[in-house]
Order: C-alpha cells, then sequence, then structure tokens
C-alpha cells in the first residue's frame, strides 16, 4: 500500500456509535481476550511441562496455541485501545503490519491444522510407524513448511497493495485494518489484485480442506474395521477435538469471504469477524482440554501443585 498522497493515517468506523454498547462490548472483548490468553498459554505450559504431552499431536497443539494467542493479541487489544480511549485513528504502518500479521497468521492456522490431520491419520491407521514417522524433525519440518506456505502465498498481494494510491477517503468501514474495507477506499484500479487474492484464498482453503477429507477418510475407514465398539470410540475421541476446530474454523471463513454483495453483509461480517478474533480462541483451548483426558489431568495435577506451593509460601 504505497501512500503516494497526504493521507498517512487511517479512521476506522468501529462497530457502533451506542456509547452503552460500547461499554458492553468493551467488557466481552476484553474478558474473551483474557480467558482466550490465559487458557492457550496454559495448554503451552502443560505440554511443555509434562513428559507424556509431549508427543506430535500435542506439539501441534501447542503451535496451534501460540498460533490463536498471537492472532487475538494482533486484533484485539488495538480494538479495545481504540474503544477505551476514543482514539479511533491508525498509522498506515500499523495497518499494513497489522493486516499482514492478521492473513499470515490466519493462513498458517489453516495448514497447521491440515498437518495435524496428517498426525491423527499417521496415529490411527499407522499406529506402530507412528513415533518413526512423525518425529521430532518432521514435527518441525511440517511446522516450518505451513509458515513457509503462508508467507509463499501472501507476500505476491501484499506487495502488490503497497502499490495502492489513497486519494479520497481514509475512512475504513471496519473496528480493524482488513482487506475488503481497505481495497474499497482506494482509487487505484484493484480488480486484478482482488481477482488474484481471490485465486489464493480459494486455493488454499480448497488444497487444505481437500487434505483434511483425505486424512478422515483413512482415518474412518481403518475405523470402522476396529473389531470392538470400545475401540472405535476412543479412536474417535482423539480426532473430535480436531475435527470441531477445523469445522468453526472453516466454518467461519467460508461465511466471511464467499458471500452476496449487500450492504448488510458489511454489518455482519464485522460482528462475525469479531467472534472470530475474540470468541473461537476462547473454546478452542476448551475443545481440546475437556475433550481430552491427559490433558485435563495433567490440568488438575498443575493446580494441585500451584494451590501447594501456594500454602507453602503461606506458611513462611
Amino acid at each position: 500500500m504505497k501512500n503516494y498522497t497526504a493521507i498517512t493515517t487511517f479512521i476506522l468506523v468501529g462497530l457502533t456509535d451506542d456509547t452503552n454498547l460500547q461499554i458492553l462490548l468493551f467488557i466481552f472483548l476484553f474478558l474473551t481476550y483474557l480467558l482466550s490468553v490465559v487458557g492457550n498459554l496454559v495448554i503451552i505450559t502443560l505440554t511443555l511441562v509434562y513428559p507424556h504431552l509431549k508427543t506430535p499431536m500435542y506439539f501441534f497443539l501447542r503451535n496451534f496455541s501460540i498460533l490463536e494467542v498471537s492472532f487475538t493479541t494482533v486484533c484485539i487489544p488495538r480494538f479495545l485501545y481504540t474503544m477505551a480511549s476514543g482514539d479511533n485513528t491508525v498509522t498506515y504502518n500499523a495497518c499494513a503490519t497489522q493486516l499482514f500479521f492478521v492473513v499470515i497468521l490466519g493462513v498458517t492456522e489453516f495448514f497447521l491444522l491440515t498437518a495435524m490431520s496428517y498426525d491423527r491419520y499417521v496415529a490411527i491407521c499407522k499406529p506402530l510407524h507412528y513415533t518413526t514417522i512423525m518425529n521430532n524433525m518432521v514435527c518441525i519440518k511440517f511446522l516450518i513448511g505451513c509458515y513457509m506456505m503462508a508467507l509463499i502465498i501472501v507476500i505476491p498481494p501484499f506487495g502488490m497493495g503497497f502499490e495502492l494510491e489513497f486519494c479520497d477517503s481514509n475512512v475504513i468501514d471496519h473496528f480493524g485494518c482488513d482487506a475488503a474495507p481497505i481495497l474499497k477506499i482506494t482509487c487505484s484500479d484493484t480488480e486484478f489484485l482482488e481477482q488474484f487474492v481471490l485465486v489464493l484464498a480459494v486455493l488454499t482453503l480448497l488444497f487444505t480442506l481437500v487434505c483434511v477429507i483425505m486424512s478422515y477418510t483413512y482415518i474412518i475407514r481403518t475405523v470402522l474395521r476396529f473389531p470392538s465398539a470400545q475401540q472405535r470410540k476412543k479412536a474417535f475421541s482423539t480426532c473430535s477435538s480436531h475435527l470441531t476446530v477445523v469445522s468453526i474454523t472453516y466454518g467461519t471463513c467460508i461465511f466471511i469471504y464467499i458471500k452476496p454483495h449487500a450492504k448488510e453483509g458489511v454489518a455482519i461480517n464485522k460482528v462475525v469477524s469479531v467472534l472470530t478474533t475474540s470468541v473461537a480462541p476462547v473454546m478452542n483451548p476448551f475443545i481440546y482440554t475437556l475433550r481430552n483426558k491427559q490433558v485435563v489431568e495433567a490440568f488438575k495435577d498443575m493446580t494441585k501443585r500451584v494451590a501447594f506451593n501456594f500454602k507453602k509460601l503461606n506458611n513462611y
């Protein structure tokens, strides 16, 4: 987004002008952000501290939690500051930086979910070779690959975006720096850029979704061959959390970006964007912990240790 004009700041419209509603939104977003950070940090801590959680599945879960904390931190604190201070201006560089990290982290999340589905495929379909196939080096390569793929996809259109000119308006009809409302206020021809971004987005979505579907197709076929119902239930339970998160992630993405052009859609997408950046990161730690006995047991053990150490400090 190279600035050829005098515009050096943007004005964010936000969600609402209603003061009472802004107060409720502030409380809601602050609490969800706090819960998201705490919940994901708990998962990160547990998977680092407890030896039985140092498996490929929890390696990916830990890095997914790091992504979630990073993603929500890029979006929510800035919005909270805007509502608290009333300062709805954002500099050109700050806007570009926020947009870059939001897109990079979002795209990386899709590839990481794909890697997690492959991990479940190997664990269930090839259990005897699981530790050999999904060794530490392979897991690290998968993780690096997720970030590299995101960079390869994001950098070309983002670089093209730096050539955009802003002539008349600097008002972004959103609560953050999102690509669609920014493209609406530029006076440059964005047809090619929009088509390019759409093609990349659709290809990314389809590629990752097809990989996830293929993994779970093989998983279902393998599980249905298990002799006992208990074995089948146990196998499916290890995948249920991941499937739930995949459904939420792909569902919200499709709802936001594959939509009819309508004025009502702007307001709806703002609300969905808030839910994506605040509610989803809160739900994910609970989805993974409440459905996973190993994580629940580790959390209970950590809570007991913290309580015991706290009592010892009080005795002194």
